[in-house]
């Protein structure tokens, strides 16, 4: 039998995602939680490697076990797993799944959220969620900057080195967008893969030029580049949320 989770969290204490030789990852304190409610400790793939520090709401994960270690009501299966999870990781929701579903490999999109708050006074309600920029942006420009990565290109210069060598760096976002709520800006965006920290460097260069820092016609200069060091900063974890994955 297999299922498909869909788990949230506060990455604020872990390591990202992954489990990890060295801090805790969400995938094995998910993962210690399976081991309790199934004797063959089933191993969890999850669809994202989100990094240190980032959030997720629709992180998707799958699981198999055998027919016969399955012995709860498929409603209750979220509920058992929270009650071995700690506060700040939350399965949301469990389904049964074809036999040949990937979390990963299936997976054909996905959309980041990152949340900025433009005000001289930090919201302390959202102080682990949100970044907070005092300086006053220019959402206009903002807006014609974002517009810039729409479409297929290669992204190196707004990706970290991940440590290992990448097949391609070329990516397509098919959105963008930045939106403005009193003092919380939201940017969304949507693709169809992500390098590693690949969002933060485009709403890092993104908020720069809300910041005059440079004009947002030099996005496409950025881009053509392909050397990290060519554009803008990177924009702090904890204003990032995995959003949802698109199958």
């Amino acid at each position: 039998m297999k299922f498909k989770l869909i788990i949230a969290y506060d990455g604020e204490n872990y390591e990202g995602w992954q489990t990890q030789k060295t801090g805790t990852g969400v995938q094995q304190v998910v993962e210690g939680a399976l081991a309790k409610l199934f004797p063959g400790k089933p191993a969890l793939h999850g669809s994202s490697r989100t990094d240190t520090g980032v959030h997720a709401l629709g992180m998707v994960a799958h699981f198999e076990i055998p027919p016969h270690d399955f012995k709860m009501t498929l409603r209750k299966l979220p509920l058992a797993l929270n009650a071995w999870l700690p506060e700040d990781i939350r399965v949301l929701s469990a389904t049964r799944t074809p036999e040949n579903f990937h979390a990963r490999f299936d997976a054909i999109g996905k959309q980041y959220r990152y949340f900025v708050w433009n005000n001289h006074a930090m919201n302390p309600l959202l102080r682990r969620t949100a970044w907070h920029v005092p300086q006053k942006l220019d959402l206009k420009q903002m807006h014609t900057a974002a517009k810039c990565f729409i479409g297929k290109h290669d992204f190196q210069s707004f990706a970290a080195n991940p440590g290992y060598k990448k097949e391609t760096t070329v990516r397509t976002l098919t959105r963008c967008d930045v939106k403005k709520s009193g003092a919380q800006f939201t940017f969304i965006i949507e693709g169809d893969g992500f390098l590693y920290k690949m969002c933060r460097g485009i709403v890092g260069t993104i908020v720069q030029t809300g910041l005059g820092k440079f004009p947002p016609g030099q996005v496409k200069t950025m881009l053509a580049q392909k050397d990290r060091r060519m554009a803008g900063m990177s924009a702090p974890a904890h204003g990032l949320t995995l959003w949802k994955v698109f199958y």
